[in-house]
């Protein structure tokens, strides 16, 4: 007893040797004064009273207020996503396009539609699949690359080239939320969705700078219907276990595509208060499952949940158009001022050229994988923590998400770098004339492109040029031209420089700001190892203007 007593002092002895400084720092009654509230506190949302720790009526409503607002920010940035891809379905129903029914740009996109960062150099064709009635069919066309989120952009499968049918096209089995039902032994690419719709996207390369014949081949084999359980892809020996019945694969419907070229429609959610009602639409639509419990939480607390309706007081109004207008402001800041928070996001260091995806990948997580000389992926160990602020960036700029977007392979899929602001890190003034020079030997195997786009919709500028991008292809507007050590250099203007080729230029408007995207299509090793690197985008001399040299295309 007495040895037990012994150690017990010693470790109490221990004990309050080890922490002299909580013995220390209480107050006369105790309590450690980390654990007291003031009567009077200020903080950035004003001055907090108490009454020996009770909060005033006053402070009760002001912390209310903040609660209210900082979830409603959280909701805005974390389920902008949401809203966009909800946003498209939008945009093609206005052109007659509903469910099923895909929409193709023939003859390119252009500042018309209203698309966030669509780019006008590959024929884009898209559709709503529903799946609300059992699994649908795609049969994706060859020489296609896409892929296909759910209605929180969440990534389901790949299709075309970075999918499984490696650009020979195929059957994609579409799998509605919590399907149970028999399923073929083959024939099929399977993939199951959270959500009753989903987005097919996709897009292919013009043939020898032709937009015509790869039309036709899209008209030609792309095909969306219903499942038929039981046909081909299923053998007689798993129908004999009576768990299916054998059927005929009826004749695919012809498809019905809604031309959308040169079409004004918008698939861009709002930036105000219409943002939230956009947002519990796509809530009421999908199931409650389908998105996260932490994202649930954050729209529950704003009033948004599912089966429910939305209908938020004046009070609330007020602080959700408020906190729609700093969720705006956020998108903005990390793309334009992303080297702020964020200068990792530089692809060259010290460069304006920026990409929020390598900081965590199409998962915003985890970096893509390296890719050794052997032809093997190297995964990175799991950060296991979200990059929110790439996220957020992402999604406010840009849509749909996949794994081969963001991927180290050379020769494989498009890369992209973002330009934001100039050299001297101001953002780009339609008024004035900037130039970038590409040296030579340019690392894009397919073709490379540059396109502006509308600092306010972030979709394609608008300009009397219809199509503004310049590039190594000769359509929709002539090839840029190198010079003679090989280096290419691009024109950015109101006016088209004298002797600069219109190829080399890409027209601005006064009082309109723009950025760009500098895309790298089939990217090869130098761009990866950095060893070839564009120069920033810099302000020209004042050009001489060139009369009377107007281009439509």
């Amino acid at each position: 007893m007495k040895q037990s007593f012994r150690v017990f002092a010693a470790v109490t002895a221990c004990a309050v040797l080890s922490f002299p400084r909580l013995a220390a720092a209480q107050t006369p009654s105790g309590i450690p004064p980390g654990l007291i509230t003031p009567d009077r506190v200020e903080t950035r949302i004003g001055t907090l009273e108490f009454k020996d720790g009770a909060p005033t009526v006053e402070t009760a409503e002001k912390v209310r207020d903040t609660l209210d607002f900082t979830r409603a920010l959280n909701a805005y940035n974390n389920s902008f996503r949401g809203a966009s891809a909800y946003a498209l379905g939008k945009g093609f129903q206005s052109i007659g396009a509903e469910d099923n029914t895909p929409i193709i740009f023939s003859d390119l996109m252009d500042a018309k539609s209203l698309f966030l960062t669509a780019n006008a150099d590959t024929i884009y064709y898209m559709a709503v699949v529903n799946l609300s009635k059992g699994p649908m069919v795609v049969e994706q066309p060859p020489m296609g690359l896409g892929t296909i989120n759910d209605m929180w952009f969440s990534w389901i499968v790949d299709i075309g080239f970075p999918g499984p049918d490696r650009g020979e096209g195929g059957k994609y089995l579409i799998l509605p939320p919590g399907y149970e039902g028999p399923l073929p032994e083959g024939g099929f690419y399977i993939a199951r969705s959270k959500t009753n719709r989903v987005l097919y996207a996709a897009r292919s390369f013009l043939t020898n700078n032709d937009p015509k014949p790869t039309v036709e081949l899209i008209k030609k084999h792309l095909k969306i219907y219903p499942y038929t359980p039981g046909g081909v892809g299923t053998s007689i020996a798993t129908a004999l276990e009576g768990k299916v019945r054998l059927a005929k694969n009826p004749p695919a419907p012809e498809t019905r595509f809604v031309e959308a070229s040169g079409k004004a429609f918008n698939t861009i959610p709002p930036g105000d208060y219409g943002f939230f009602e956009m947002i519990n639409e796509n809530v009421q639509q999908e199931p409650a499952t389908s998105y996260d419990v932490e994202l649930s939480g954050q729209l529950a607390a704003i009033g948004i949940v599912k089966g429910k309706p939305f209908k938020p007081d004046a009070r609330m109004k007020k602080i959700l158009t408020d906190a729609a207008a700093v969720g705006n402001a956020t998108g903005r800041v990390l793309n334009w001022r992303s080297a702020v928070p964020h200068p990792e996001w530089a692809y060259y260091p010290g460069s304006m050229w920026a990409s929020m995806l390598w900081e965590g990948g199409a998962n915003f997580e985890t970096p893509p994988p390296e890719f050794t000389k052997e032809g093997m992926f190297k995964p990175l160990l799991p950060t296991g923590a979200r990059t929110l602020d790439s996220r957020t960036a992402f999604y406010y700029g840009y849509t749909l998400d996949s794994p081969g977007m963001i991927m180290r392979i050379p020769d494989v899929g498009s890369q992209y770098l973002m330009g934001f602001v100039d050299s001297a890190n101001n953002p780009f003034d339609g008024g004035k004339t900037y130039k970038v020079t590409l040296p030579k030997n340019i690392p894009a195997r397919a073709f490379w492109s540059f396109t502006l786009y509308d600092n306010q919709t972030r979709s394609l500028l608008d300009t009397p040029q219809r199509f503004p991008r310049a590039g190594s292809q000769t359509y929709p507007s002539p090839a840029a031209e190198a010079s003679a050590d090989g280096s290419t250099t691009i024109y950015f203007g109101p006016t088209q420089p004298q002797e600069v080729p219109r190829g080399n230029w890409i027209q601005t408007t006064p009082g309109k700001g723009w950025f760009t995207i500098l895309r790298l299509y089939s990217p090869l090793e130098p761009f990866f190892t950095k060893a070839w690197r564009p120069s920033e985008i810099e302000l020209a001399a004042a050009p001489t203007e060139t009369i009377g040299r107007q281009d439509k295309r």
